[in-house]
């Protein structure tokens, strides 16, 4: 890929992803194997004005030897010097730029157990500094290919033209070419997002029902409080970002603990550098009560048992299969893609910023309006050529989605 695109697709992420205001510090959240592109990202985050650059470098070969080797009472302290770090995060509330290329199959073996036992463990220190940041700094997430990625994605190229591929397929995903604005290209996006969001929130609809001939019966009750969200979101600075590059959802967050029936995935769920493929969940009284899976059962078990929130639910997500991801016919292998090619849920932690006035509210009283609170926010994609949702307001149904796109009402 040409540099000078590379470079365009930095300041993207940097001016319209992340919208660093002058003098603020940025966190860069990168892979080791990626420092190129990281040199490209620092600089162009300099010139949009940030204060201070600090890099977070990430690598899945060696994560896999700390899980290896370390004990599962080392692996779950946090160290001071790790608390001082989140500290500062609050004090400076920096932009947060994730810029990701993990191998689907990287993390495949690691021990499971211990992980969930480190992860557990940690989260209790981590939440509060995490809670203190809620809706108070900019953050967003790209992604760049790596070689494994794109050979996954790509099994019948050779290495060097699959990673070509993957990065022209995701170029196209965030709307970058030689010679166009990406930047105004997003902002006419963003106003597409704001006018279907204004059509969805005059109906304040009671509850959701989907089907699809694929086994997926299920109904999931809003908050009366709720919104539904989409695009750029503002902090309570007042500062626009976009925080997921590329997009192509409207979501919001259901009432915690209200919700009824069978969900069948459509895609592969990636989660921890693993694969869970083939699987359905029940749920019951709001709460997932029964799943099934042909390849990776074990891990969605353990991804259930994370904690009291993990196995109910904090998003529903409208995507359209006319939308630019799904027509592209890829299958990615990474969420932040295949997301944006389906209608999708997510389990666990619910968004604040699906409450109306939110930026007013803390997270308790967001919690106690039906937002649910869990330690992990897990994505996985449901929608179907053939799918229904219907809006239901005082028992009136309202057809939102029909044969897998829009209904014409919206």
């Amino acid at each position: 890929m040409k540099k000078t695109v590379m470079r365009k697709y930095a300041r993207l992420i940097a001016r319209t992803g992340a919208n660093i205001q002058k003098g603020q510090a940025v966190k860069l959240y990168i892979n080791v194997d990626q420092y190129e592109f990281a040199a490209l990202m620092v600089e162009e985050c300099y010139k949009a004005g940030a204060g201070r650059v600090d890099l977070e470098w990430d690598s899945q070969p060696l994560t896999k030897l700390n899980y290896k080797y370390r004990s599962v009472k080392s692996l779950s302290t946090v160290h001071k010097w790790e608390e001082e770090k989140l500290k500062l995060m609050t004090e400076e509330l920096p932009c947060r730029i994730y810029i990701i290329s993990d191998d689907p199959d990287g993390l495949k073996g690691i021990n499971q157990t211990k992980m969930q036992k480190a992860q557990i463990a940690r989260y209790p220190v981590i939440k509060p500094y995490r809670d203190a940041i809620e809706s108070k700094h900019q953050w967003t997430i790209a992604a760049i290919p790596s070689v494994q990625w794109a050979k996954k994605v790509f099994p019948d190229l050779t290495k060097k033209a699959a990673y070509e591929k993957l990065w022209e397929v995701i170029l196209q995903t965030v709307m970058v070419t030689a010679d166009n604005d990406p930047e105004k290209q997003w902002q006419e996006h963003n106003e597409n997002f704001r006018r279907r969001c204004d059509r969805l929130n005059a109906y304040k609809f009671d509850y959701l029902h989907y089907q699809s001939v694929n086994g997926t019966d299920f109904k999931a009750w809003l908050i009366p409080e709720g919104h539904w969200c989409g695009g750029a979101e503002t902090t309570k600075q007042g500062v626009t970002f976009n925080p997921n590059m590329p997009t192509e959802e409207i979501f919001t967050s259901p009432m915690q603990g209200r919700c009824e029936g069978t969900l069948v995935a459509t895609k592969p769920l990636s989660y921890e550098g693993q694969l869970i493929e083939n699987f359905s969940i029940t749920f019951e009284n709001g709460k997932a009560v029964s799943f099934k899976a042909e390849k990776g059962e074990k891990l969605l078990e353990k991804m259930l048992g994370m904690d009291e929130g993990a196995r109910k639910l904090g998003e529903l997500a409208l995507i359209a299969c006319n939308s630019p991801i799904n027509n592209s016919g890829v299958l990615f292998y990474e969420t932040l893609f295949d997301e944006n090619a389906s209608c999708h849920v997510a389990l666990g932690r619910g968004f604040n910023d699906c409450i109306d006035g939110y930026l007013e509210k803390t997270n308790e009283e967001c919690i106690a309006l039906g937002i649910n609170e869990s330690m992990i926010h897990v994505d996985f994609m449901i929608g179907s050529e053939d799918m229904k949702i219907t809006g239901y307001k005082n028992g009136e149904a309202v057809p939102i989605f029909e044969n897998g796109n829009w209904s014409a009402e919206f």
